[in-house]
């Protein structure tokens, strides 16, 4: 059962989470939500103990990039380094 919360965020912040979520195909509420099940899902005592503590701090100051390929551009460059 869905609960509705009321949550505030930097405009930025907001903005990049948005445009993750379009390139994705998921709502905002859904990455929101799937993120809070991931930092739920274990015991972790503190934020520094997040796997990905770094990449998420990066992530919201807007230092980190995540390139996603596609399988044929991966499956051309397996190809091409198996020829060499």
């Amino acid at each position: 059962m869905d609960a509705k919360i009321t949550l505030s965020f930097d405009r930025e912040v907001i903005s990049s989470a948005k445009k993750f979520a379009d390139a994705n195909h998921i709502s905002l509420s859904r990455l929101t939500e799937y993120l809070y099940r991931q930092i739920t899902s274990s015991n972790y005592k503190s934020f520094e103990d997040f796997p990905i503590s770094d990449w998420v701090n990066m992530v919201s100051e807007g230092r980190a990039e995540y390139k996603r390929r596609n399988r044929k551009s991966t499956k051309e460059e397996y190809f091409q380094a198996r020829k060499k």
